[in-house]
C-alpha cells in the first residue's frame, strides 16, 4: 500500500481556479490566494508556499506538449508522491489548485487523494474580456507563461526556462479590483512573479489527431469487449480537452447496469495513460440490442 494511501487532507479547504489555457490564471493566483488566506498553491506540478516551490516539478520545464500535460495531472507516481508528502508535513490547511477545467482540478485532487474543490473560482469571473484576449495573444504569439514565485525560486531550479520578472501592486489594475471586491477585501501589497518560456512552446505544440484518437477509443472498446460494436464515434475538442461519443451496438443477455460506466472508465483511463492528454467525457449510447441467431 502506498504511504500516502491515507492521506484524506483532513481539515484541508481546496480552491480551484478554472478557465481555458493562456487565459492568465497563474498571473493572479498570488493575488486570489493573498485576498482568501490561501497558503498554498498548486500550479502545473509545482506546490508553491510563501512564495517558494517546495515540492514537485514544473510542466513548463518539459521538451513536449504530452510531457507537460502529465506533470501537471500528476501522472507520475514519485512525483505525487512528493507533493502529498509535502501537503501533510508543512500542515497545509487552504490550498489553491490551477487548472483549465473542473474536471482538471478534480483529478489533481483525486490523484494526491485531498478534499475535492469547495469553491471553484472562474477565471472570466475576476478578468475583464480585454484582459483574456490580451492574455491569450500573448501566450500564442509570444509563447509566455507564468509561474506565481518570485524569480529567485525559478532561476535556482529552471534557470533555462527564466524570461523575465515582474512585480504588480494588487488592487491597481481593473483585475484585481474584481478580485479584491470578490473576496471583500482592500489591502494592497506588491506581489513579484516569473515570466518564463517553457520548452515545448520553443518547439511548438504537439497535438494528436482525431483519426489516432478514434483508433484509440476503438482499440480500448474492442480490448474491453469482444462483443461491443462500435457503430459511430465522434470527438469534440477545445481548450480543455476532448469528448468522445461512441454508438454501440451490445448483445443481449449482457448485463448493461454498471459495465457501460466500467466501459467509460476504461476508455479514459487508457487514452489518458499513454497520450496525456485530458479526455473530458465519454458518453457512450446503446444502439442496438443485438440476437445471437
Amino acid at each position: 500500500m502506498n504511504i500516502f494511501s491515507r492521506f484524506t487532507g483532513h481539515g484541508m479547504t481546496v480552491f480551484a481556479l478554472v478557465g481555458e489555457s493562456g487565459t492568465g490564471k497563474s498571473f493572479r493566483a498570488k493575488l486570489i490566494a493573498q485576498e482568501n488566506g490561501i497558503e498554498a498553491i498548486i500550479d502545473d506540478g509545482l506546490l508553491i508556499q510563501n512564495d517558494k516551490i517546495i515540492a514537485g516539478r514544473t510542466a513548463k520545464h518539459e521538451k513536449t506538449y504530452m510531457g507537460a500535460v502529465r506533470i501537471a495531472l500528476f501522472d507520475d507516481k514519485q512525483h505525487r508522491d512528493q507533493v502529498a508528502k509535502a501537503l501533510q508535513t508543512n500542515k497545509i490547511k487552504k490550498l489553491l489548485i490551477i487548472g483549465t477545467s473542473e474536471k482538471m482540478a478534480q483529478k489533481i485532487t483525486s490523484r494526491l487523494q485531498i478534499p475535492l474543490p469547495s469553491k471553484i473560482i472562474k477565471i472570466e469571473d475576476i478578468a475583464t474580456r480585454e484582459e483574456l484576449e490580451k492574455a491569450i495573444r500573448s501566450r500564442q504569439i509570444e509563447g509566455k507563461h507564468v509561474i506565481p514565485v518570485p524569480a529567485i525560486e525559478v532561476k535556482k531550479s529552471y534557470s533555462q526556462i527564466f524570461y523575465d520578472s515582474m512585480k504588480e501592486i494588487a488592487g491597481k489594475s481593473s483585475a484585481n479590483f474584481k478580485i479584491l471586491n470578490l473576496f471583500g477585501k482592500k489591502k494592497q501589497s506588491t506581489l513579484e512573479k516569473s515570466i518564463v518560456t517553457p520548452e515545448f512552446s520553443k518547439k511548438g505544440r504537439i497535438e494528436i489527431s482525431e483519426a489516432a484518437l478514434s483508433q484509440m477509443a476503438m482499440h480500448c472498446v474492442s480490448e474491453f469487449s469482444k462483443d461491443i460494436r462500435i457503430k459511430k464515434l465522434s470527438i469534440k475538442t477545445n481548450s480543455r480537452g476532448y469528448k468522445l461519443i461512441i454508438t454501440v451496438d451490445v448483445p443481449f443477455g449482457r448485463q448493461l447496469t454498471g459495465e457501460i460506466h466500467r466501459l467509460q472508465q476504461y476508455v479514459i483511463e487508457n487514452i489518458e495513460k499513454y497520450t496525456g492528454i485530458l479526455i473530458e467525457e465519454v458518453s457512450i449510447i446503446i444502439d442496438k440490442i443485438t440476437v445471437n441467431k
